[in-house]
């Protein structure tokens, strides 16, 4: 009987260990990923799927292995992280669709920032004007889809820069 409870207590353990290992390997392409979920909800103009994509934004950014980065880049996500927070948590907290597409701006001027320092993107980054919003934004399409007014000028816009795949 002993010998059991040793056993089972051993697996609970590893099964443990392993769930922990696995919320700790997070990727430096989470948060930008994260973003891309924001982005995606804002252009359908659903303000709750807006609301838990950035609380999943949030956890990523809390979640980032700054560990693996080197001096230079931690400084700049050193720089970039707190405003990158405070932009995801009142789009998280916001259940106005206005409101959370005026802090999504912000949030794509440091998103866009810290992409291009650190290099977060595997694969290309589009970076998106909306000339009546006058605001910028990532996708990870060239296709226009613009988060700021949705349906209503869902094609309005266009690609002003392209960020290559980092290697």
């Amino acid at each position: 009987m002993k010998k059991i409870q040793i056993f089972v207590f051993a697996i609970i353990m590893l099964f443990a260990f392993n769930q922990v290992k696995a919320q700790n390997t997070s990727s430096k392409a989470d948060v930008l990923s994260a973003y891309y979920g924001v982005k995606n909800a804002l252009i359908s103009g659903d303000a709750s799927a807006t609301n838990a994509k950035a609380k999943m934004l949030l956890a990523a950014i809390s979640s980032f292995p700054v560990d693996k980065l080197s001096a230079a880049d931690k400084t700049t996500w050193t720089k970039y992280a707190d405003k990158l927070q405070f932009d995801a948590r009142h789009i998280s907290e916001s259940d106005d669709i206005t409101h959370q597409r005026e802090h999504f701006a912000s949030l794509s001027e440091n998103m866009f920032a810290t992409v291009q320092a650190i290099k977060l993107n595997n694969a290309p980054v589009y970076r998106d004007y909306c000339p009546m919003k006058k605001s910028y934004w990532l996708s990870e399409t060239a296709a226009i889809q613009n988060p700021y007014y949705g349906n209503q000028m869902l094609t309005c816009g266009a690609v002003k820069e392209t960020l290559p795949a980092a290697k």
